[in-house]
């Protein structure tokens, strides 16, 4: 039965489907494949226009939260691709250092590429991707939004090969056994720490300053294998 929504606004209905969408998203309320509700069915089941819809769908599909492929429909989470499978070979043959050496290797060199690249609307993204990662209430939430800031910011660095070398990292890190050792690595003070790195890398991409942005990132992900050093060797 459609829901009747009177006098709501096109940027007030796409608000409440997004909200919607995200709390299937975070909440794993899908089927096995991630698949969406379509548009008419949200437009019918939540009583809003095509419009409100759409514009609901384009802000979640910018910041790297769900994927379309056309015929198909709307899915959850990243648009498959072969560094997925390779990722999945390579997983239970890695181990943290390894990938946090990666990590400071091609993250700090796509934050001073993002900081040649970026446009306002990607900055405005990322301030809002770092606000949400820190109001998360759980750890799929925490995951959800950190994950989304971080490959917003390799997408803004423009450079196809080192965005697919970090997808396959990224893939990497969604084991669920390595989400599980960084849950254990978090409390609220490092939280807080995290959230003004966070705004620390988005200040000087928006400042348009590689080495600060690179630096910035390189000290953000020092900090993140500290504490899991401090887990994993208590």
């Amino acid at each position: 039965m459609m829901m009747s929504r009177p006098n709501l606004s096109v940027t007030d209905s796409a608000g409440v489907v997004r909200a919607r969408l995200q709390n299937l998203i975070e909440n794993g309320n899908l089927p096995p494949d991630g698949r969406l509700p379509t548009e008419r069915q949200l437009c019918e089941s939540m009583g809003v226009g095509r419009r409100a819809v759409r514009n609901a769908l384009d802000s979640l599909l910018v910041e790297g939260l769900i994927w379309r492929k056309q015929g198909k429909g709307t899915f959850a989470g990243q648009a498959p691709d072969k560094t997925q499978v390779l990722a999945a070979e390579i997983v239970g043959e890695t181990n943290f250092a390894e990938v946090m050496d990666a990590r400071l290797c091609i993250e700090p060199t796509l934050a001073a590429m993002s900081a040649r690249h970026a446009l306002p609307a990607d900055i405005d993204r990322m301030r809002n991707l770092a606000r949400r990662t820190l109001e998360a209430t759980d750890a799929k939430q925490i995951e959800l939004w950190d994950g989304a800031l971080h490959r917003l910011i390799a997408r803004t660095a423009r450079n196809k090969p080192l965005l697919t070398a970090f997808s396959m990292i990224d893939e990497i890190r969604s084991n669920e056994s390595w989400r599980g050792l960084r849950s254990k690595a978090r409390s609220v003070e490092t939280l807080k720490v995290s959230d003004g790195e966070h705004l620390a890398i988005i200040d000087q991409i928006e400042a348009g300053d590689p080495q600060a942005a690179e630096a910035a990132m390189r000290r953000h992900l020092t900090t993140l294998a500290t504490n899991l050093k401090r887990i994993l060797n208590p």
